[in-house]
């Protein structure tokens, strides 16, 4: 998020920080002829500045704060857009178990829960922003080798965290509080994947965070992984059951998601099905457990 805001400084933010609080002191705005001496043209500049200046703490809360929820609306409604135009199949929406006005339901769920969950994250983005993660610019301060395997490095770490973050969720001390309102979308759309109670999405995001405190990570690569997190966590809620596929016992796709939330205690992994298997969880997509038998039986 620190390469994002600083982005975000560089083409706007500066300017609207000092529209908004520019610096008080009382200079005396120069005429025209006066222009081409470098004092005056200084005192142009100052008067452009913000009295908040880019490392003022408050400042840098309340841009991360704006950005942060600008973005995660923008990511999730493009992507729950576009699976939901032309991945989920619509045919899911008469089933049984899906409910009324769901998608709707689902929106507004989302859109209550981002606020809450923007706060929670803000720490770990703070953090981040004043120096204190692992994050580097250069590819050569730990090489090329280490580049590439950092992605699934990344994807593991966070896979296996998030599957004992989810599977806690589902304990019955907290369940009914946390995780039982993302459990009311039986046969969900994109749109279910961020409609969810605050605490839990941002429990689940967690190892996310946690990861670039730990290890060092391209600032660039963090990027990209964060909109393929929020991505892939929406491809898996458009409730496919298409079976049979080359890596179907290694990746935790559509499917095997699909099967948690009509089952329930079964597949809680991100990515990958291997956590799933170690700790005895883990259920086998078949075509007899497809939704969409329950809906030809109608037809």
């Amino acid at each position: 998020m620190d390469l994002v805001l600083h982005l975000a400084d560089d083409y706007l933010l500066d300017k609207v920080w000092a529209r908004l609080l520019p610096v008080n002191d009382h200079l005396v705005q120069p005429s025209y002829a006066s222009l081409s001496t470098s004092a005056n043209f200084t005192s142009i500049m100052h008067l452009q500045q913000s009295a908040w200046p880019r490392d003022y703490i408050p400042r840098q809360i309340i841009s991360l704060s704006v950005i942060t929820l600008l973005g995660i609306h923008f990511l999730y409604f493009l992507f729950a857009w576009l699976s939901y135009r032309f991945i989920f199949n619509h045919e899911m929406t008469r089933h049984p178990r899906f409910l009324e006005k769901q998608v709707k339901q689902e929106i507004q769920c989302s859109l209550r829960a981002f606020p809450a969950m923007t706060l929670l994250t803000l720490p770990w983005f703070q953090a981040e922003v004043m120096g204190y993660s692992k994050l580097y610019d250069n590819v050569e301060d730990y090489g090329w080798a280490y580049f590439a395997l950092s992605v699934p490095f990344f994807l593991l770490f966070t896979d296996y965290g998030i599957y004992w973050v989810h599977r806690l969720l589902h304990h019955p001390s907290i369940y009914k509080t946390f995780h039982k309102p993302h459990h009311k979308w039986i046969i969900p759309t994109p749109f279910a994947s961020h409609a969810f109670h605050p605490v839990d999405g941002y429990l689940q995001s967690v190892p996310y965070h946690l990861f670039i405190f730990i290890f060092p990570l391209h600032r660039w690569l963090y990027l990209g992984l964060f909109v393929f997190v929020n991505f892939w966590s929406i491809l898996i809620h458009d409730s496919d059951m298409v079976t049979g596929h080359a890596l179907e016992k290694v990746i935790n796709g559509p499917a095997h998601h699909t099967l948690h939330h009509l089952y329930f205690t079964v597949n809680y992994g991100q990515y990958f099905t291997w956590a799933d298997r170690v700790g005895g969880s883990y259920r086998q997509p078949e075509s007899s457990l497809d939704p969409m038998l329950e809906i030809k039986k109608q037809s």
